[in-house]
């Protein structure tokens, strides 16, 4: 049972809170509770259950067919109408009230028309409820639940499983023929029945042939109250056999001329895909000129030079082995007037003049001659093929002659050679013609199509439940062409033998029961079939005698809101349908008319409570086998309203803002107030205080500017209000009051007017506000509805600052009341008075929800989502969803279910299969447009399967070639996301080399055989798992395989450096690599002199595995060195790593030299005895500087000289001589060598030669004293002929 609010809901059980409805809900049938639907044609079913609220997940009465008695031969619906006018009714049917079986009426003829038409568009009576207790109660005739295809083509390699599964109370057994006769199952050891079902399980673990087992089955499931039978399934073995060996001579075809290369795959079960490739298995590229036909043929169109650069090979796929196999290749070998294959005349605009080959007009080649015809049948795509040879290559264009292709099936394939249209119907049959043309001419070919069909229903037979006395009938309309003829039978006999029934008459495809009695009972099937084909349908005839039950609980307590508008449920079950009455607080009559509505299917709807409708309601269902009741307490409550709303504010920054909300509300319902700011909940700091009326703000800052709502809520309703806060900056004093006038924000609008009422629009006009000093820039209208939202203002539109009146687009069913808020740079006006209210008249939706989706939360259900619509979109009162859905292709009827919110679980769904899914909005005027059918999917579990036979091959040292066998789509389990390998490195052939074995993962997305994965670290060994992965995880693992991958290139030396301790040599150091990746059989060092842009040549050097140093020795002082190392194994030599050489001084500043080398320098050897000797040298000259001091002063020799001293003489005057730098400089007739050292040309003087003629003369220590004088007087008497003597003395002197 439930209750209706006109504010609100709250979620507790029993206690349902929705919008109002009105009495639309009974004409259109439905009941505005969730997940609903009532035909009210189940007034007239005989002991149909009629759902109600808590009948959750009860699906809907089934729709019937009303315009079937409109199909009715004229004869037959004569013949029906006589027969039900001559009868009177009878107890239990669709009259209502107390019907007695001894005492009734004849009712007046409009009730025994109506009758027909119920009947005639009712294909079943009585729908069970799914309450558990029930099902187990009611007995019922088998149903057949799941059968295999038709068709029934299986794995040679796997077991053989033949689906047939039915219920039935009591539950069914099960037993099969196979071609027509018994198959006894206990005799044959390989076969087995799976338990409570009839799948046949053949297993070949132990041996056998599958082939053995070919044949046409059939399931029979039966219990005491009749057979079911299955389709007729055709078992086939899927046969996939090799191409027989032949050898192809080359094919020599002309230049320009057509060829076509015959596929003639073997014939196999099902059909092979073709494809065609190289010997090599590189696929051959098609063209408009070369392609692949229909029949697997290779066709040119016309042949060209290049065509022989490879070869041919048909291949065939075949779908249950997972195999390819290939026919030998063509070779093709092309006559040609101009050998040359000029790639440059591919693209010539004349290709074929360039080359030689003549034009020529086109011709067909597939299919031949002018005309020909096909056949297809209904609901098949239609292939129609034209493959025609020319020079140039012709064009192909399509045409239907006395129409147009049809746009939204047709399309082209493989370069317009080929038209598909899709989903025959009748209207495509005719005559097409194909038109090939080039520049030379046209031809065309004509194609005759005819459309035949198999069976397919108009009306399948439905399962029939009726009460005892009833009248019912079974339909079995079919079409097709030729037209199908129809035969009945009873638990799988003809009807023709089984025994004479009075009380059942067959008339053509409809079987009429009347006065059906308990051993009525039986499953009828009809089987409709022409020569493309069958139809088997099983429909039983069930005769229940049920007295009411009541499926609520019993005394619920229903709260609902004063002058709300409320449904009570009793939902009940019995046959013959009870009739139901109801009644308050025990006493008076039955409660129909005034404020008090009955719904057909039995639900009491109060129109509008008032607090005397408080009590307590029994509803009564009674049938002639007995009655039942139950009861439901209502309670009145008052309202919730607020009546002290808050009101919008205008304050400075700093000040205190107290916004009201009083509400008064039923005292027995507990109240909760809450708070919005703009539409969010408000959290409350420390600078706000809520109370039960109030909300008080402290200290009000920017941040505090917005919309406030009050929301006051009990379990039952909620009402709010919202008012809008403006908090105002510190504004500065101006200096000049006659210049800045204050500004404000405008006043409100006055004076709403509404003209120009329409269906959709109307206009809204205005006086405007004082804008204080503040032109106004904009005008918000808003609009208020009663309905969904009372109480809460919504932005409809923007105007201009500059009108003053506007045309307002309105939606259906919406009570509007409008109000005008001013804005200028200051802020928002307060919003005006609301104008007088103006409600638009209903429409059904115009629109369905978007987003529809259908995704698997667990492996077992389909959840079924969607965007629901907003209340604009509603149209009308009480907008709700009817979701639908059924299995993608497949004929099963829909299933549907009325929704009120955005979601729909479907449980115990197979795993992962498609289904349909259509969302159809309604309201009480009617339903929504037709809406899109969206594929959704089940859910998914985990692949029960690992890829088998996978096989490894090494590529190279990091990379290798999978290949496995996919896995069949069935153990997928949902979506095949990728194939994934996971292998890790378990170790090194190097010895003493640790390796990470982290697991490490390759994918290989979308359903295929074969992948490669890299990045391998060479010289290893490997191990390796797959398994299939899909959108819920992965599937076990394949069987674990181990590969070693081979020595590869080594990775760079690791920390290479080059130092230059002088400029004569240059060391260079290295580390081994990091991933030697094999065994290193050395280093190879290559360097070359540069300076600038000049290059020397290059030197190779090459090392054994443990040297890591090397010393060069420069040959250029000045150039610099680019040196480049890298490690070898067997394989080859790795990746290289390059430095050079540091920049010599004059390339770098002298402060960078310095800095570079100064290190260095100081270190080497020869640097310090360079330093050793400068000291010696100098020591030597301080010893010099020492003797001159102390001996070769000033000396008195005035008197040994033969010439005195003139003024002129730049000694001094005083007689002495002083040594000056002069006696550094070197003597005359001596030579400078290139070291910088004095050689004398006359080496034979001695010390003796300078003491000649008795001048020189020895102090008194015996020191020589004497050279100067000597030599100064030979100078002046010999003119310098001889130089000075190399006595140690002067040696040393000259250094000084």
């Amino acid at each position: 049972m439930r209750r209706l609010a006109a504010r609100g809901a709250a979620g507790d059980a029993g206690e349902v809170a929705a919008p109002a409805t009105d009495s639309t809900d009974c004409a259109q049938g439905r009941s505005p509770r969730p997940r609903r639907l009532i035909d009210l044609c189940a007034i007239w079913d005989p002991g149909a259950f009629l759902p109600a609220a808590s009948w959750e997940s009860a699906p809907g009465i089934t729709r019937r067919r009303l315009n079937e008695a409109e199909t009715l031969s004229s004869v037959r619906e004569a013949q029906l109408e006589r027969l039900e006018a001559a009868r009177p009714r009878r107890p239990g049917s669709r009259e209502r009230g107390p019907v007695l079986r001894m005492a009734r009426q004849q009712p007046p003829p409009w009730v025994h028309a109506a009758v027909l038409l119920c009947l005639l568009c009712l294909s079943g009576a009585i729908e069970i409820p799914m309450d558990p207790s029930i099902q187990n109660e009611l007995s019922q005739p088998p149903t057949i639940t799941k059968q295999s295809v038709k068709d029934h083509i299986v794995d040679p390699r796997d077991n053989i499983l033949i689906e047939c599964e039915a219920k039935g109370n009591p539950a069914p057994s099960f037993h099969w023929t196979r071609n027509s006769r018994y198959f006894n199952i206990a005799k044959d050891p390989r076969v087995s029945m799976r338990r409570r079902s009839g799948t046949l399980v053949i297993d070949f673990r132990s041996g056998g042939r599958p082939e053995e087992y070919e044949g046409e089955y059939q399931c029979f499931a039966r219990n005491k109250y009749g057979t079911a039978l299955s389709n007729r399934i055709r078992l086939q073995v899927s046969k996939s056999p090799l191409w027989p060996k032949e050898n192809l001579d080359p094919v020599v075809v002309q230049e320009g001329a057509p060829l076509t290369l015959q596929c003639n795959p073997p014939p196999g079960l099902p059909s092979p895909v073709i494809f065609w490739m190289s010997s090599s298995m590189e696929p051959i590229t098609q063209d408009k000129r070369v392609s692949q036909g229909h029949n697997g043929d290779l066709y040119f169109s016309n042949v060209m030079l290049q065509d022989m650069q490879t070869d041919y090979s048909c291949n065939a796929r075949f779908h249950f082995t997972h195999t390819i196999q290939q026919k030998n290749a063509f070779t093709l070998k092309v006559l040609t007037n101009n050998p040359y294959n000029d790639s440059s005349l591919r693209n010539h605009p004349d290709m074929y003049s360039a080359r030689g080959v003549a034009e020529r007009t086109p011709s067909f080649m597939y299919p031949q001659g002018t005309a020909s015809s096909q056949m297809v049948l209904r609901g098949m795509d239609l292939l129609l093929e034209c493959i025609a040879s020319g020079v140039p290559t012709p064009d192909i264009a399509w045409y239907k002659k006395g129409g147009d292709l049809p746009s939204d099936k047709a399309k082209f394939e493989n370069f317009n050679k080929a038209l598909r249209i899709t989903n025959v119907s009748e209207e495509d049959s005719g005559e097409y013609f194909c038109l090939a043309s080039n520049k030379m001419g046209s031809t065309r070919h004509t194609i005759s199509v005819r459309v035949k069909a198999a069976p397919y229903w108009l009306d399948e037979p439905k399962n029939l439940i009726l009460a005892p006395g009833e009248d019912g009938r079974l339909v079995c309309r079919a079409n097709g062409n030729p037209k199908p003829t129809v035969q009945w039978m009873i638990n799988g006999e003809p009807l023709q033998s089984a025994p004479p029934n009075p009380n059942r008459e067959v008339a053509g495809d409809t079987i009429i029961f009347r006065d059906t009695q308990i051993s009525s009972r039986a499953v009828y099937q009809c089987n409709t079939s022409n020569e493309h084909g069958y139809l088997l349908a099983n429909a039983f005839v069930s005769v229940l005698d049920v007295p009411p039950r009541m499926l609520s609980p019993r005394n619920q307590l229903i709260r609902v809101i004063l002058y709300n508008r409320t449904r009570l449920d009793c939902p009940f079950f019995g046959s013959p349908i009870p009739t139901l009455r109801w009644f308050k607080n025990g006493q008076g009559s039955n409660l129909d008319g005034g404020n008090y509505h009955v719904y057909e299917n039995g639900s009491l709807e109060i129109k509008m409570i008032r607090k005397e409708d408080q009590g307590i309601y029994t509803c009564v269902a009674t049938n002639i086998l007995g009655k039942a009741e139950n009861q439901v307490r209502l309670e009145v409550k008052d309202p919730t309203r607020i009546f002290r709303m808050p009101e919008d504010q205008v304050a400075k920054r700093g000040t205190t803002v107290q916004l009201e909300c009083r509400v008064k509300h039923d005292p027995s319902l507990k109240l909760t107030v809450s708070w919005l700011k703009d539409d969010e909940p408000l959290y409350i700091g420390n600078r706000m205080k809520r109370e039960d009326d109030s909300l008080t703000i402290f200290g009000v800052a920017e941040r505090d500017q917005g919309s406030y709502t009050c929301v006051a809520s009990t379990e039952l309703d909620q009402d709010l209000a919202k008012a809008y806060l403006t908090v105002l900056a510190d504004q500065a004093t101006p200096t000049n009051h006659l210049a800045a006038l204050p500004k404000g924000r405008p006043d409100r609008p006055r004076d709403l007017e509404l003209t120009d009422l329409a269906e959709r629009s109307v206009r809204l006009t205005w006086i405007p506000g004082d804008d204080n000093n503040s032109p106004i820039t904009d005008y918000v209208v808003q609009f208020e509805e009663d309905q969904f939202q009372p109480g809460v203002w919504h932005d409809h539109s923007k105007f201009p600052g500059s009108v003053n009146s506007a045309v307002l687009q309105l939606s259906p069913y919406v009570n509007y009341q409008f109000r005008v808020i001013a804005i200028n740079e200051v802020g928002s006006s307060h919003p005006s008075l609301p104008s007088e209210r103006y409600r638009t008249s209903g429409a059904p939706p115009e629109s369905n929800p978007a987003d529809v989706k259908g995704e698997g939360t667990r492996k077992n259900n389909m959840e079924i989502t969607w965007t629901p619509m907003n209340a604009t979109s509603a149209f009308g009162p009480n907008l709700r969803y009817i979701v639908k859905w059924r299995r993608r292709e497949t004929r099963e009827s829909w299933n549907n279910v009325t929704v009120w919110g955005s979601r729909y679980v479907v449980g115990q769904t197979p795993v992962y299969v498609p289904y349909e899914i259509r969302v159809q909005a309604e309201n009480d005027f009617g339903k929504g447009p037709e809406p899109d059918t969206v594929i959704g999917y089940s859910g998914e579990d985990y692949p029960r399967a690992a890829p088998t036979d996978v096989k490894i091959r090494v590529l190279n040292s990091t990379a290798i070639s999978l290949q496995w066998n996919r896995v069949y789509p069935d153990t997928v389990q949902g979506q095949l996301r990728e194939y994934r390998a996971y292998y890790w490195r378990e170790s090194s052939l190097l010895k003493n080399l640790w390796v990470s074995q982290k697991r490490q993962q390759a994918s290989f997305p979308g359903d295929r055989p074969r992948g490669v994965v890299s990045r391998l670290f060479p010289y290893s060994n490997y191990k390796l798992e797959m398994v299939v992965v899909n959108g819920r995880g992965d599937g076990p693992r394949s069987e674990t395989k181990e590969f070693t991958t081979p020595e590869g290139v080594p990775s760079a030396p690791r920390r290479f450096r080059v130092r230059q301790p002088n400029l004569e040599t240059i060391n260079l150091e290295w580390d081994h690599p990091e991933h030697p990746n094999g065994i290193l059989i050395g280093y190879t060092l290559k360097y070359l002199a540069f300076n600038g842009t000049k290059l020397g040549k290059q030197i190779v050097e090459n090392f054994s595995p443990n040297q890591t140093k090397f010393t060069m020795q420069r040959a250029d002082p000045v150039s610099r060195y680019r040196f480049t190392l890298s490690a070898r194994t067997q394989v080859g030599s790795g990746e290289a790593v390059t430095e050079e050489s540091p920049a010599p001084p004059n390339e770098a500043t002298p402060t960078a030299a310095y800095t570079n080398n100064q290190a260095d320098i100081a270190t080497q050897g020869w640097f310090i005895g360079l330093m050793c000797a400068i000291a010696l040298l100098v020591l030597i000259l301080l010893i010099v500087c020492f003797i001159k001091r102390s001996r070769g002063g000033k000396y008195p020799v005035r008197e040994k000289k033969d010439v005195p001293l003139g003024p002129e003489d730049p000694k001094e005057e005083d007689g002495s001589f002083d040594y000056s730098d002069e006696d550094n400089k070197p003597l005359q007739g001596s030579q400078t060598s290139l070291d910088g050292t004095i050689k004398q040309q006359e080496s034979d003087d001695s010390l003796v030669d300078y003491g000649e003629g008795g001048e020189g003369q020895f102090n008194e220590d015996g020191s020589f004293i004497g050279q100067y004088t000597v030599k100064k007087d030979k100078e002046e008497t010999e003119g310098n002929e001889s130089s000075e003597a190399t006595s140690p003395v002067n040696a040393i002197y000259s250094l000084a």
